[in-house]
């Protein structure tokens, strides 16, 4: 194997990295895909909600993205995924995919008794097999570059099970996640493309059936060891890092955020 240099991991920031879940006001997608912007780095954005994708490329651009595309997905479909990203590799202004940043994800509260196999199959197909089909789609071109990023948001249901507000679903389709991320870590090991996982809990976002307000929002914080809840900001100083030039040297890493609620 030819040693690679830290030197070669530098042009990352040039390159476009595709955030996905990005049309929600408050979500996570949105949040990272603005403080990639504040770096000046291009952007994809995709959802599948295009109201959302116009505010979120509008807040893209004036926050100082290079270049800013949108393209309305619908993850766990395969010719979706498959569209979408065709899309942005033909923008003649658009460079090359460098990251991708799935965030795109939906929570069930249901009880595991009262889930049915179709509810069960529509978290794992969007949550678990959206990221594979986004990373099985960008791969190629980052292993042609020899150079890229693969992060995804997992969540502590993946190693606690879970019981903040989702269930059983959720919790197996986020340990589908953190696997796959390390399966693919140790497929992708030497080519320049590392890969990531991220495992927030209690972000101040609208995913767990609402906005965190009142009596509700005093419940979660005094669940949090460190006394408050976690922010899309703080997500998106650890996401810029694991998708910028210094963090070539992680991969099939899971990265708990979650304000003590689980350590070690």
């Amino acid at each position: 194997m030819t040693e690679r240099s830290a030197a070669d991991e530098a042009r990352i920031g040039e390159l476009t990295a595709v955030v996905t879940g990005a049309a929600s006001e408050r979500g996570i997608g949105r949040g990272v895909a603005l403080r990639l912007a504040r770096q000046g780095r291009p952007v994809a954005l995709l959802d599948l909600d295009p109201v959302g994708l116009e505010s979120a490329a509008a807040e893209a651009r004036a926050a100082g993205a290079s270049h800013v595309l949108t393209a309305q997905v619908d993850v766990s479909d395969q010719a979706s995924v498959d569209a979408a990203i065709t899309a942005i590799e033909r923008d003649p202004a658009a460079p090359p995919i460098g990251a991708l940043v799935s965030c795109a994800g939906i929570a069930d509260p249901t009880p595991f008794l009262e889930m049915t196999s179709q509810n069960f199959l529509r978290t794992l197909s969007i949550n678990t097999l959206g990221t594979f089909h986004l990373a099985q789609r960008v791969l190629p071109g980052m292993l042609e570059q020899g150079l890229g990023r693969i992060v995804a948001m997992s969540s502590t249901a993946a190693q606690d099970g879970g019981g903040n507000f989702s269930t059983s679903a959720y919790a197996a389709s986020k340990a589908g996640v953190e696997g796959l991320i390390r399966g693919l870590a140790k497929e992708t090991a030497g080519t320049g493309v590392t890969t990531a996982a991220i495992a927030p809990a209690n972000i101040d976002t609208d995913i767990m059936g609402g906005r965190l307000e009142g009596e509700r929002r005093e419940q979660f914080v005094a669940r949090t060891p460190v006394g408050r809840l976690g922010t899309v900001e703080e997500l998106g100083e650890l996401v810029a890092f694991l998708v910028g030039p210094h963090g070539g040297f992680t991969t099939g890493s899971t990265y708990n955020l979650n304000g003590g609620l689980r350590v070690g």
